[in-house]
């Protein structure tokens, strides 16, 4: 007697999780992009549960990782346009601007911390010549 041929629903089960994979690797470079996250085969594999190897494979999916990656490195390129990066001359100047700040900066506390003492002493010299009993 000789048994059914079954391999059709090994089959049908296998191609189920490969579809199921491949949504998983679409969804998770969408987040991943979505999210502003480094963009590589291996941060798209942890993220959707499958292997490096197994994205490699995928000629859709290697494609658009790919795509992106290079999207992310170009436009790290472009955070700042030429035109309004500050020049050399300009950052210099900016710098000295805020330690001449910070130096005013640190001799007005060092008058307010000299007032606030006096303020204290006064106090204290006040406070003490009330507490005093009365002579008679």
């Amino acid at each position: 007697m000789m048994r059914a041929d079954n391999s059709h629903h090994v089959i049908a089960a296998a191609h189920r999780r490969s579809q199921q994979a491949q949504q998983q690797a679409a969804s998770a470079l969408r987040r991943l992009d979505s999210a502003g996250h480094a963009i590589s085969f291996d941060t798209v594999a942890k993220e959707a549960g499958v292997s490096r190897s197994w994205l490699y494979t995928q000629p859709h999916l290697r494609a658009e990782i790919e795509r992106l990656r290079q999207r992310q490195r170009s436009s790290l390129d472009r955070i700042v346009p030429d035109r309004q990066r500050a020049s050399d001359p300009s950052l210099r100047a900016r710098l000295t601007a805020a330690h001449e700040r910070i130096r005013e900066l640190q001799a007005e506390n060092r008058r307010l911390r000299t007032a606030l003492a006096e303020a204290i002493g006064v106090n204290r010299t006040t406070a003490t010549r009330h507490s005093r009993p009365l002579e008679s």
